[in-house]
């Protein structure tokens, strides 16, 4: 998954400025939403006002925040989001769930994660059966773009590109399959020809589905260089 990639640079980060007890899978921190490869990430929206602090892993405040996540005031982050923010939920610890957000206005694919009170995050359900039409279109998004089309015997062709500029070069990743939709949901691996079931670990595999006027896509990080991946929200272009 593309969080999982986000968690191993955190990691390699805070080792290389000497927090040696860093431990990427402690439970008790979140590194964005790490989701299940077998069910698709589920979008929700901020519905507490006028907004919602993030809240400290244990690792913030140089290891100090060894009691979070918790609702005190010590394990209340300064940033924050507003009603009607959409994120990318994840795992739930208690009375928190650990989310990823990317601002619809960042000229950037900047990714923010960190955990939020449950209990200010509402689910959105993807719609139930979309038609054909609901997904054919070009998908924009940042650093890239989702064109899908009609493809032959009842197939849709989607084909994208997504480009994420590093620190000397620029990463690429490009995917392109024919797909048949099963239920609300286009799932497939490389072009399409293995059976989305039947995958196998580096294989690219992408997961779509429609929540209101959005198209919501994840992937393992396995479709392009290194950084590359083409979660997150993408808007139809008209």
């Amino acid at each position: 998954m593309a969080s999982k990639f986000i968690g191993v640079v955190l990691a390699a980060l805070l080792s290389a400025t000497g927090a040696q007890a860093y431990d990427a899978t402690d439970p008790a921190n979140c590194n964005g939403a790490d989701g299940n490869d077998d069910h698709a990430l589920v979008l929700s929206k901020v519905t507490a006002s006028p907004r919602v602090n993030f809240v400290k892993s244990p690792y913030d405040d140089d290891f100090k925040a060894v009691t979070c996540p918790a609702a005190t005031d010590a394990c209340r982050k300064a940033s924050y989001l507003v009603t009607g923010d959409l994120v990318l939920t994840g795992r739930v610890r208690g009375a928190f769930t650990c989310v990823t957000y990317q601002s619809p206005t960042s000229k950037k694919n900047i990714w923010t994660s960190g955990w939020l009170p449950s209990t200010a995050l509402t689910p959105m359900a993807p719609m139930p059966s979309p038609q054909p039409a609901d997904w054919i279109g070009l998908w924009d998004q940042r650093q890239g773009s989702i064109e899908i089309k009609r493809g032959s015997g009842g197939k849709l062709h989607v084909s994208g590109e997504m480009a994420v500029k590093g620190a000397q070069e620029v990463h690429t990743g490009v995917i392109e399959a024919d797909v048949v939709p099963q239920g609300d949901t286009i799932a497939f691996v490389d072009d399409g020809s293995t059976p989305f079931e039947k995958r196998n670990e580096g294989e690219c595999w992408v997961r779509m589905q429609r929540v209101g006027a959005l198209l919501k896509v994840e992937d393992n990080g396995g479709c392009g260089g290194a950084g590359v991946t083409f979660m997150g929200l993408f808007h139809r272009k008209k």
